[in-house]
């Protein structure tokens, strides 16, 4: 995809607080990319392991924007650091994560060549030593279900100049402006079969306590942009289909890597028969 203006096409957040090698970790990953047409905006929460630092001291890439400054969670961190992002699209990529490999940025560009409000592809687990392959086609029930996460997503930045991410949903804010972006935007949502991100696990919305803040933020947001109606009928069918149990079995490192081939074999069929 063509970029003419002096600004970069990609803009890879990061937010971190005393995420000590792991930002660091992260940062190499985005900096051994192939393609070179990217800034990378490092929001700091004002961390005292001594990660800011080093990072002004070692890290003298002209495509890194550093900025700490106090915030009220990582949403609010990422609201932060979009008002410093310069390029035509974002990826929101959390301190222990990294590319999975040198040429997602290029390849993502390539793709972007057909045109995307938001393109997206699919995340290797760390833990769970397993592909997660997002639903290749978004709709009613995906949105219900499980929509693709953000470190996955790259995001025009015209999703975020009207809008940013809502932090009364604390642990659902991604997820809920990704429905807004479908619903009320009407966004250009493309699929593409790259893995896009290596996942490390276990990050701030998997604790149980957020666990349960996310069922409560998840039935809100859900009512909202579905209604009733239609969150009870999906709700049922994930009931009748044994999420909780097929969840547990994808969570499950012996059984995952099965269980998401099986998974993506049903996507390629589903989609093959929505193209005739």
């Amino acid at each position: 995809m063509k970029n003419d203006s002096e600004a970069p096409l990609f803009s890879i957040i990061v937010v971190c607080l005393n995420s000590g090698q792991k930002l660091f970790d992260t940062l190499d990953s985005i900096l051994g990319q192939n393609f070179k047409n990217f800034e990378i905006i490092v929001k700091d929460g004002l961390s005292l392991d001594g990660s800011p630092e080093r990072l002004e001291e070692h890290y003298t890439d002209g495509r890194i924007r550093f900025c700490a400054k106090e915030d009220q969670g990582i949403y609010d961190a990422m609201n932060q650091a979009i008002e410093l992002a310069q390029g035509e699209y974002y990826l929101f990529l959390n301190t222990g994560d990294n590319f999975y490999d040198e040429n997602v940025l290029g390849k993502t560009a390539e793709a972007l060549e057909k045109g995307a409000d938001i393109i997206y592809g699919n995340l290797y687990n760390k833990s769970l030593h397993s592909v997660i392959y997002s639903a290749p086609e978004i709709n009613d029930f995906t949105c219900y279900r499980n929509v693709p996460c953000h470190q996955t997503c790259f995001y025009r930045k015209s999703l975020f100049e009207t809008r940013a991410y809502k932090t009364k949903y604390t642990v659902r804010a991604d997820y809920e402006h990704f429905l807004w972006c479908f619903y009320e935007r009407k966004a250009v949502i493309r699929y593409t079969p790259l893995v896009i991100t290596a996942y490390e696990g276990g990050g701030y919305s998997e604790t149980k306590e957020n666990l349960k803040c996310s069922a409560r933020q998840h039935r809100e947001i859900v009512l909202r942009y579905m209604g009733r109606k239609k969150a009870d009928r999906y709700r049922l069918v994930m009931l009748l289909t044994l999420a909780p149990l097929r969840s547990a079995i994808a969570g499950n490192r012996h059984l995952s890597a099965a269980y998401n081939s099986i998974k993506t074999v049903l996507y390629k069929m589903r989609t093959g028969k929505s193209q005739k």
